[in-house]
């Protein structure tokens, strides 16, 4: 901005190519137009592109706003009604759309000021654009806050779900026959001391969802441990257990001082298979009851988490070390001041450089779903997508650091007849190895980093399970797998410090 100050009085020194007032109204047709006629063609194509980047976003804002409606009219007048900072931003443009043509006439008699004014202008109409597209909204912020202070509660301190208690469960099972037949069943054989459940009757109708309520059924219990809870749950006929609710709340019992209780349930809904057509059925009833905890040990989400961290370093590691590989002979060939000798060489410059370029443009996540297709779920895709990247990430900086050697070196090797091969080994590789180590540093930690990204694709790492126990709204577990991935990098930020210390 500042070089383009500077070098608008030299543009002014020129006479307008057409009268003032035609710059104005060619200004009016083509917001910049009339600048780049009075020779101000910098401010002239910056204008002209500003302006229709904001007349195309703000056409796309209306329509999607209020694409309901029928016929060009309506849909503005909708957009409009739906979301009024459209009308503020069509009245700032419409402020712009004159203040260019004006500023086009004032260029044309040499009497123009700073173009700063316009230019913070298009600044402002592009932020409350970038406000409306973003659908930002700080009330909400504070508002929503409370709901998410529990889950971020979670999240921010989650330990208490990396410890599991093993637990020692007691249940006992009644037979109920679906529907009623001449022979129901009987009750359960009775062993003395053991937890023992009956139901009375035997056999019922299940509820059904809209029609009338299932039989009800007096459960007896004995032989558990007082005054701990008993959840009763069901087993359909093909071996689905599920727990029972009623009134939305899981049906319990609380055993009395002897260990014994007795509970009237409705029969549940539940629907069997098509395939299920026997005259009548066997559900089970249970009674479960938790009635101690082991000792503490580390629980299965715990285990998953470090299992997948270190997975997810490997991935880092192994990607960085192909790509440093692959890269550092790439960077050769990329490099102008040893590539540009010959046509030949300086065809296969561009020709790597092209390539490069295109493979750094596409995004790791990206590479990490084409190598999915490739060989399918796991880290070695992550490895594929991360290692493709680096090649071409490295190379560029290792091709860089290449040209902006000292010749001197170079051109003393090549004075002692020294081939190609020989000048690259004594006059080149000295004076790269420490940049070349610190980008190679540096790429590892953006490695590490990314591999917890692209786990969330199925490349495999903690990002998996990360995304998947967030989609469970598991955020105790999400937090666990987020807590080692902040101290992961933590430690490999301080790790890559002492190497680059070390070495460069």
């Amino acid at each position: 901005m500042n070089a383009q100050i500077q070098q608008e009085p030299q543009e002014k020194q020129k006479p307008s190519l057409v009268p003032p007032f035609l710059t104005a109204i060619f200004s009016l047709l083509i917001p910049g137009l009339g600048q780049i006629l009075a020779r101000a063609y910098r401010r002239g194509v910056i204008l002209i592109v500003s302006f229709i980047s904001l007349m195309g976003l703000m056409i796309w804002r209306i329509q999607l706003a209020g694409r309901r409606g029928e016929g060009a009219l309506a849909i503005i007048q909708k957009a409009y009604h739906l979301r009024p900072i459209l009308i503020v931003l069509t009245v700032l443009i419409g402020i712009l759309y004159l203040w260019i043509a004006y500023d086009a006439y004032l260029i044309a008699k040499k009497t123009e000021g700073s173009p700063l004014g316009l230019i913070f202008m298009v600044l402002i109409i592009f932020f409350i654009m970038g406000w409306q597209i973003g659908e930002i909204n700080p009330i909400a912020l504070v508002t929503d806050l409370d709901e998410a202070a529990s889950p971020l509660g979670k999240v921010l301190w989650p330990w208490e779900r990396a410890i599991s208690y093993p637990a020692e469960e007691i249940t006992a099972k009644a037979p109920i026959q679906v529907p009623c037949t001449d022979n129901p069943p009987g009750d359960p054989e009775y062993v003395e001391g053991e937890p023992y459940l009956r139901a009375d009757p035997t056999c019922g109708q299940l509820s059904e969802q809209a029609g009338p309520t299932g039989t009800e059924l007096t459960l007896y219990g004995e032989n558990f441990a007082p005054g701990k809870t008993v959840d009763i749950l069901w087993e359909d006929p093909i071996g689905n257990e599920f727990r029972q609710r009623q009134e939305g709340e899981y049906v319990t019992v609380l055993p009395d001082e002897n260990g014994e209780f007795s509970l009237e349930i409705v029969m549940p809904y539940r629907v069997l298979p098509p395939s299920a057509t026997k005259e009548f059925y066997i559900w089970t009833v249970k009674a479960q009851q938790v009635v101690s905890l082991g000792a503490a040990k580390a629980s299965q989400e715990l285990k998953l988490a470090v299992e997948k961290i270190i997975e997810t370093i490997f991935i880092g590691m192994m990607a960085t070390f192909f790509g440093v590989i692959i890269a550092i002979p790439v960077s050769f060939l990329a490099a102008r001041n040893l590539m540009s000798a010959t046509p030949l060489t300086l065809i296969i410059y561009y020709v790597v450089r092209g390539i490069m370029n295109i493979v750094r443009s596409i995004e790791p996540l990206i590479w990490a779903v084409i190598a999915l297709i490739v060989v399918g779920l796991g880290p070695f895709a992550g490895i594929i997508a991360l290692t493709v990247h680096s090649v071409a990430a490295l190379a560029k900086l290792y091709s860089e650091s290449i040209e902006s050697i000292d010749p001197g070196p170079i051109e003393a090797v090549q004075a002692t007849g020294a081939n190609w091969a020989q000048t690259i080994m004594y006059g080149v590789v000295p004076q790269i190895v420490p940049p070349f180590v610190s980008f190679t540093i540096y790429r590892w930690d953006i490695n590490i980093r990314m591999s917890t990204v692209i786990g969330m694709v199925g490349g495999g790492g903690i990002g998996f399970l990360l995304i998947q126990w967030m989609r469970l709204l598991d955020y105790r577990a999400a937090g666990i797998a987020i807590w080692f991935i902040t101290i992961t990098v933590a430690i490999l930020d301080y790790v890559s410090a002492e190497i680059r210390e070390r070495f460069v």
